[in-house]
């Protein structure tokens, strides 16, 4: 009676430590090797996180300001001409239901200067604009040092400068005794903005009164930019009609927008060139797996002794496939996982740097660690089916 012998298997553990022999004896190989993989895994984590942290502060920011927020500015005439707001427009705006808040911001024609002795042209880019009380909280908008006008100062000759104008000007903190000199007259600084994300123009502008500026500088109390914020749930309703009823005889010369839109296409701008840094990063680990590949089949005709020892001492062709395929998917694995934890630490010391919420998509750090046992599948494929096909004679001729 014949006894028939189970065929031969190999263990999780034989298949690790069969895997592991070519790593343990070439390890500078090795390291290279999956520093290829970590690479390109490195550069799509990163990716992905700085994106989705980046997005994040994004919405952030529309959470904190809201999407609520319509401004209102003159257009152009059918021949072409600026037209303008009439006087009432802010009033009349202020009547619709659904509006919680109106402010605007004027014109004037007057430069701001250091000193009179400074040339009028030599403007530096700023403007002086006419605005409200009520202008900072419509916006959203935070005083980083001082006070913003009120019903007070704004009928003095005082002044509140955006965060750039106060850079250009030279005001670093507001002492009650800087003073910036606008038309023919100093005016004392009494407010100094944080940046205004709603309205980025106001950034480079020097806020008066309106009272002032009528009286002093001639300025007319027309509104260059009314800012309107409605209830959230009928904004779509307000913008419709806030053409007819800041120009109820010219609606088609009433320009109406919404700033948050531009937050809005920020996100989606930041979405697109993910999709174009993702392809950068395929690439790189692309690169990588031929790296990987290379290696394998070199390492196979290294190793022709080794593969012939084993055939003879019993080993099929089925276990030296599964120790060189397991050796590459160690490799990628370890390169997968040396890439994930660096693209992880470069995440979150940029979004640290840059005061976003640190954001690590789970999906991209486990489709960065798959990407890379596949792409270590592939590379490994071919070199293990190599080797197994070598017969126990002819791998042993090296010896």
């Amino acid at each position: 009676m014949s006894t028939r012998l189970a065929p031969s298997r190999l263990h999780a553990g034989d298949v690790l430590r069969v895997g592991g022999i070519g790593l343990r004896t070439r390890r500078l190989r090795a390291a290279l090797s999956a520093l290829g993989i970590a690479i390109g895994i490195a550069a799509m984590v990163g990716v992905l996180g700085l994106s989705e942290s980046s997005k994040a502060d994004l919405l952030d920011q529309l959470d904190r300001l809201g999407t609520n927020l319509l401004t209102v500015a003159p257009g152009q005439t059918l021949g072409g001409e600026d037209s303008s707001l009439p006087e009432k427009a802010e009033a009349m705006i202020g009547r619709i239901g659904p509006v919680q808040e109106v402010a605007s911001v004027g014109t004037v024609d007057a430069t701001v200067r250091r000193s009179p002795f400074i040339p009028e042209d030599e403007t530096g880019g700023l403007a002086v604009r006419p605005a409200t009380t009520n202008l900072l909280p419509t916006l959203g908008g935070t005083v980083r040092d001082g006070k913003f006008l009120d019903a007070a100062t704004e009928r003095h000759p005082t002044a509140v400068l955006g965060s750039v104008a106060a850079q250009r000007l030279g005001v670093t903190e507001v002492d009650g005794r800087r003073q910036v000199w606008i038309g023919d007259e100093w005016f004392t600084v009494i407010g100094i903005l944080d940046p205004v994300q709603l309205a980025a123009g106001l950034d480079r502008s020097v806020m008066i009164g309106y009272p002032v500026a009528i009286q002093e500088l001639g300025a007319e109390r027309n509104a260059s930019t009314v800012y309107v914020r409605s209830a959230t749930d009928q904004v779509a309703a307000v913008r419709g009609v806030l053409g007819r009823t800041a120009n109820p005889e010219d609606p088609e010369e009433v320009e109406v927008s919404q700033p948050s839109d531009a937050l809005v296409a920020r996100a989606a701008a930041t979405s697109a060139f993910t999709s174009l840094f993702l392809g950068l990063g395929a690439v790189a680990l692309l690169v990588g797996g031929v790296g990987i590949a290379n290696v394998m089949v070199i390492s196979v005709l290294e190793r022709r002794s080794e593969i012939g020892l084993r055939r003879a001492l019993g080993a099929t062709r089925t276990h030296v496939a599964v120790q060189f395929l397991s050796e590459s998917l160690l490799l990628s694995a370890i390169g997968g996982a040396g890439g994930v934890l660096l693209g992880a630490a470069v995440t979150a010391a940029y979004a640290a740097a840059r005061g976003w919420q640190i954001v690590l998509p789970t999906a991209g750090l486990a489709g960065g660690l798959a990407a890379a046992l596949l792409i270590g599948a592939i590379a490994g494929l071919y070199p293990a089916m190599r080797a197994a096909r070598l017969a126990p004679t002819e791998a042993l001729r090296s010896v």
